[in-house]
């Protein structure tokens, strides 16, 4: 972990063994680099050797950090190993007792035993101890002047009392250690009733039953990713991280990141709505793929458009927050039969936020020496909106360096896809209205990213049919523009794109639903492919009123059910 421990007397050759071999106080070890993030402050309780503080400030990197330690003996060694590590100026360090209770005394005896690891509060009849008076801090103080957001605590059965009194407020993550020994079975379950009851949740991959990590509210990586607070804004560094692709086709895939002891990193999980679509893989039995280096998750690469924008890009934030760092992305494929394929159009997109960045699609169970994985930035869902960060790195990067180009007017249609991805009954008559009215008639799927990018800034009026383009446009419009949808579908997907055009463009998007009725190729289950018959003269009265149409002496009209029939050319059923 980078740290280096000076020779001291309480260094044992057993415990420069477990040292060694990353045993010692591991857990606790663990537990912090799951939690711990650049903006955190901490309070460490029971420094011991130094180490586990050393480690979490090295690595971890937090705001501020400090670090109590009762036992006087311990002292220099911290100090020695902090000076070694070139952070004694980042970890405050107090010999003293930190306590909850209202009314704390100005000190307390603790007791020293000849293993530092087993000196604490508590008098032992059973070993011969030392007492010696310690100086007390109080916890409230602390926390109104200090403002801790993680406690990393191993106090030798002395939690219990701190708990209990405990005012736990703007605290998000806690990490400790039980001692059943101090306090018996039941104080063990107090314990673990009181962090309950505070709204703790254990990250069972971090903990055992006698070490708990914990975490609260919206950092909890089990809730949906939320757009103004939690795991879906911070950026968990993952060494000798497996990665794990599908084995499986289906909705809910169990694959994503692991770390090198086999615990899942549900940071790395993709939500759509409020559920994970991934979930946790078995360790994988082999590894044959190695990646040296740092590599930014970016999660599943859907080859779907829509699904690409909306569900592979939400983490590539990332690439702002470590400029010049990145040895390049690395992506699962959504399903295991395309295996490491990446589509041209993909791979302009990407070259637009990443010039030059590799970009990998592990096939096989996949070894990173360091992995950045950073929250679900986008989505679908709540989660559309987007993070701060995501809109701010995408705002500063996407298309950058490509100027408006096109005309005015865009109508983004849907007309050249086959029927069964979903379009509109009749739209190559809405075209030649459109068209009528200065509207260019815009397939995007015939034209480079650069290209879309470039029509969709230099319009000031665009209609489109309902689907994946507008999320694209959505990501280089601006509030000078004004853009309405025609749904073709009655479905959340069209609160999202709006949601999506607002949160990122600041355009308020006019939906139209001029729905008669919806046609479902025969066979078909999926709510996307179905064919929205609209009704014509309703259309043309919306987009007049919302200045998208100047006014005519033509009233558009509707096909008539036989005209309907023969566009759809038969095998649908109306919905």
């Amino acid at each position: 972990m980078g740290v280096k421990v000076p020779p001291s007397p309480y260094l044992t050759e057993k415990r420069i063994e477990r040292i060694n071999a990353a045993r010692y106080e591991g857990q606790e070890i663990a537990g912090a680099l799951h939690v711990v993030g650049p903006e955190d402050r901490v309070v460490e309780m029971g420094a011991g050797l130094g180490i586990v503080g050393a480690v979490t400030q090295c690595n971890a990197r937090p705001a501020a950090m400090v670090s109590f330690e009762a036992n006087p003996n311990m002292i220099p060694h911290i100090e020695a190993l902090y000076a070694l590590n070139r952070i004694k100026s980042k970890i405050t360090l107090h010999n003293k007792v930190l306590l909850t209770e209202p009314e704390p005394p100005e000190s307390v005896d603790f007791f020293l035993r000849n293993s530092f690891l087993g000196s604490s509060l508590t008098d032992s009849e059973a070993r011969e101890t030392t007492a010696v008076s310690i100086p007390t801090a109080h916890f409230e103080e602390l926390r109104t002047s200090f403002k801790p957001t993680v406690l990393l605590m191993d106090i030798e059965g002395g939690e219990l009392d701190f708990l209990r009194h405990a005012n736990l407020e703007g605290i998000r993550a806690i990490v400790l250690e039980f001692h059943p020994e101090a306090y018996g079975k039941d104080g063990m379950r107090e314990c673990k009733d009181i962090l309950r009851k505070a709204g703790f949740s254990k990250v069972n991959e971090v903990s055992t039953r006698l070490v708990w990590t914990c975490l609260r509210g919206p950092d909890v990586p089990k809730s949906a990713p939320d757009p103004e607070e939690g795991w879906s804004r911070k950026i968990t560094e993952v060494e000798d991280a497996i990665v794990v692709p599908p084995a499986v086709a289906g909705l809910v895939q169990p694959t994503g990141v692991l770390t090198a002891k086999g615990a899942y990193v549900n940071q790395g999980a993709l939500w759509r709505r409020t559920r994970p679509l991934t979930e946790a893989p078995a360790m994988p039995e082999t590894v044959p793929e190695t990646l040296e280096g740092t590599w930014l998750w970016g999660g599943q690469l859907w080859l779907h458009f829509g699904h690409f924008l909306a569900e592979s890009t939400p983490r590539l934030w990332g690439l702002q927050a470590y400029e010049g760092k990145i040895d390049g992305i690395l992506f699962t494929p959504k399903r295991p039969r395309n295996a490491d394929l990446v589509k041209r159009w993909q791979w302009k997109f990407l070259e637009e936020l990443a010039p030059g960045l590799p970009v990998r699609v592990a096939k096989a169970p996949t070894r990173v020496e360091r992995l950045i994985v950073p929250g679900q930035g986008f989505g679908l869902g709540k989660i559309s909106r987007g993070t701060p960060e995501f809109r701010t790195f995408i705002a500063g990067a996407f298309g950058a360096t490509i100027s408006p180009s096109g005309p005015d007017k865009l109508y983004i249609s849907r007309s050249k896809f086959e029927f069964r991805k979903g379009s509109l009954v009749g739209e190559g008559e809405l075209e030649t209205q459109l068209a009528a009215q200065g509207y260019e008639i815009f397939h995007p799927q015939e034209h480079d990213i650069a290209t879309q990018i470039a029509r969709y800034k230099a319009a000031s009026h665009i209609i489109a049919a309902e689907g994946s383009a507008i999320h694209l446009a959505a990501m280089v419009m601006g509030p000078h523009q004004k853009l309405a949808i025609v749904v073709r579908r009655r479905s959340s997907a069209t609160d999202y794109i709006e949601t999506h055009l607002q949160s990122f463009a600041g355009v308020t998007a006019l939906s139209v639903d001029a729905l008669v009725r919806s046609w479902m190729p025969e066979g078909e289950r999926k709510a996307r492919h179905a064919i929205g018959e609209i009704d014509f003269p309703s259309l043309q009265n919306a987009l007049l009123a919302g200045g998208f149409i100047e006014p005519s002496a033509q009233v558009w009209e509707n096909f008539s059910q036989s005209g309907v029939q023969e566009l759809l050319g038969g095998k649908f059923r109306p919905v």
